[in-house]
């Protein structure tokens, strides 16, 4: 079944702590949320087709979730010419991105996009992720969630991988990490016993161990 975070249930009462009758236990630590960039992080779907669309590639002809270089090698081009015409500044943060880095402290990402363009649009957008693996990072094969672990040297028992894709969710699962859908992505499509997170503030109850 389909597990969905939303915004029901979420606004009982509060209690400063230290109040008479307060016995709750100390705040959980938090597992480490590794994100996926574009689709997730980024409402990116428009800046990464047009750069296709000025080499005469119908919109509608380019799939979204595949690595750059076999998306460019479909269609005929190189990945350098496609980069000549990405623009790293057109991409914007989905609505509560921001917030939600600011509040889990460390984070890291792992994406198949081009470092070039990814590094830059870090640099713009002012995040900075503890690590940031690109698409150069994971080659000749696709991206996985494994080399992130072991630049963070965390388990992965104690790591959520947040995604959008099909893709995104075989990286959590072949890596034995919990995986929660990007929801507040219209095109991320969700299967049976996945978390999802229909805003990006309710990833945060889903880090607590």
């Amino acid at each position: 079944m389909r597990r969905s975070l939303g915004r029901e249930g979420r606004h009982g009462g509060v209690r400063r702590s230290g109040q008479p009758g307060d016995c709750r236990e100390p705040a959980p630590a938090l597992k480490l949320p590794v994100f996926d960039f574009d689709g997730t992080l980024v409402d990116s779907d428009d800046a990464l087709v047009e750069p296709f669309i000025r080499m005469g590639i119908p919109r509608d002809a380019v799939r979204f979730g595949r690595l750059l270089a076999d998306e460019c090698a479909a269609h005929g081009v190189t990945v350098d010419e496609y980069l000549a015409l990405y623009d790293a500044t057109a991409a914007r943060p989905f609505d509560g991105v921001d917030e939600l880095l600011g509040a889990v402290g460390r984070w890291a990402l792992c994406s198949h996009k081009a470092r070039r363009s990814g590094e830059a649009e870090l640099v713009r957008l002012g995040w900075n992720p503890e690590v940031a693996l690109f698409a150069e990072d994971f080659a000749p094969v696709g991206k996985r969630l494994e080399p992130v672990l072991e630049a963070l040297d965390v388990p992965a028992a104690e790591v959520v991988f947040v995604g959008d894709t099909a893709h995104d969710r075989s990286c959590a699962l072949e890596a034995g990490a919990t995986f929660v859908l990007a929801g507040w992505n219209p095109r991320a499509t969700a299967s049976d016993g996945d978390l999802v997170a229909a805003t990006p503030a309710d990833v945060l109850p889903l880090l607590r161990r």
